[in-house]
């Protein structure tokens, strides 16, 4: 498939698609851009490999799509706080960031529209991160469930990960710098299915991360039906997953889109650049 600004290949038959022959570093025009706003709402996370950008950079294509965010509980880099610095040292145990299927920042008022990632060094072997559509988690439900979950809320909150009770990211080394704070243990309400307001779809909107329980009920009441929707949306036929590279970038759509960090490579260092930009509230 040909495009004006670079070339397109899918990866998937679910989601996912490699853009080839831009350079993000590059001043981009307008149009340029659009066609990568339009992959993405096309493909839900797309790719691209060979980029040399500085962190000016990386923040200035950021930029393009949105106003980036500043993390709650995550220091970012000392003289760019908007840029996550995802780090695993070769002596560092326990849980990696970003280790289980999650939307990032769902618990905010309103959570992030995409997150580009940036690999700066990767593993030899292991380190890949998968993705999954929840167009098609939604699409697969059936009329009955559907009926059930249109309309219903639910409650997400940071507290599992953040909370001053949190034991996630206790064990072992860590060289990120995670704080845990009581302002974690908020909760907002999100529609159990959004609607994207750029494409009109309809998207399930639940994650093992930040979706606590469903509103007017209790953790426990919730608990079955939640855990049905999370293995439900994490499928394999709807999901991709992306083998990375050094300077390698993964730019995907937090709404339609969950992702998992693969944790399979210790003893290795992976290095990796985030910049997130904000969303609106769903509906």
């Amino acid at each position: 498939m040909g495009c004006r600004a670079f070339d397109l290949s899918r990866i998937a038959g679910a989601l996912g698609a490699e853009l080839h022959g831009i350079d993000l570093a590059a001043s981009l025009d307008d149009g340029a851009i659009a066609e990568i706003r339009q992959a993405l709402l096309d493909h839900l996370v797309i790719f691209f490999h060979d980029q040399h950008l500085t962190p000016e950079q990386h923040l200035a294509f950021g930029r393009r799509f949105g106003d980036l965010q500043i993390h709650d509980y995550v220091e970012g880099m000392p003289e760019h706080r908007q840029i996550l610095e995802v780090r695993k040292e070769e002596d560092e145990t326990g849980a990696n960031f970003g280790g289980g299927w999650h939307s990032d920042v769902s618990y905010l008022e309103e959570p992030a529209l995409g997150s580009i990632l940036y690999a700066r060094e990767v593993p030899a072997i292991g380190g890949d991160t998968m993705f999954a559509n929840m167009y098609l988690a939604y699409d697969a439900l059936s009329d009955g469930m559907k009926k059930l979950l249109d309309g219903m809320t639910a409650i997400h909150s940071a507290r599992r990960a953040y909370g001053l009770q949190s034991n996630y990211f206790r064990e072992g080394k860590r060289s990120m710098k995670i704080r845990r704070s009581s302002n974690a243990e908020r909760e907002v309400e999100h529609p159990v299915v959004r609607t994207h307001p750029e494409t009109g779809r309809k998207a399930l909107y639940v994650n093992r991360g930040f979706t606590i329980r469903f509103s007017d009920m209790t953790e426990q009441e919730s608990a079955p039906l939640l855990e049905y929707l999370y293995r439900h949306a994490t499928r394999p036929e709807f999901t991709c997953r992306f083998q990375w590279h050094r300077n390698a970038i993964a730019f995907w759509d937090n709404r339609c889109v969950q992702h998992y960090a693969i944790n399979d490579y210790h003893g290795q260092r992976r290095v990796m650049h985030r910049v997130t930009v904000n969303g609106d509230r769903p509906y």
